[in-house]
């Protein structure tokens, strides 16, 4: 079973593979059948979905960081607060902030259920 120190170690290793933006890097950190539930939608997103949304992201805003605000071990995984803050290529800037609950199997990412106003991204639709 692996310590708080453990979890917490690669929950920071996940974050500074989300900055660095890389989906490929990022699909490390899971398991191939894992999902990503969102509260807007009450859907369950495949993985392959979910990255296609990272790689999105990074080309709607290439300078962008994920700072945690708050992170507590929960049973199966872990619990965190953070924000993604971007800065726009048309100069608007963004903060999105996000609640998620991290659930772990064998030691990689089996579900994440994320909790976020979509509202607070819209400035990404913009052109």
């Amino acid at each position: 079973m692996p310590t708080t120190d453990d979890v917490f170690a690669f929950a920071d290793r996940f974050i500074d593979a989300l900055n660095v933006g890389d989906a490929e890097l990022v699909r490390e950190f899971y398991h191939p059948d894992a999902t990503v539930w969102h509260n807007f939608d009450n859907a369950d997103q495949p993985l392959p979905e979910n990255l296609k949304l990272l790689e999105w992201m990074v080309r709607k805003a290439p300078q962008r960081r994920y700072s945690v605000l708050r992170r507590e071990i929960v049973p199966g995984g872990w619990f965190q607060q953070h924000v993604l803050e971007a800065q726009l290529p048309n100069g608007r800037a963004m903060k999105l902030y996000a609640c998620c609950v991290i659930t772990l199997r064998d030691g990689r990412i089996q579900r994440i259920e994320e909790y976020v106003d979509p509202a607070q991204a819209a400035v990404l639709r913009e052109k």
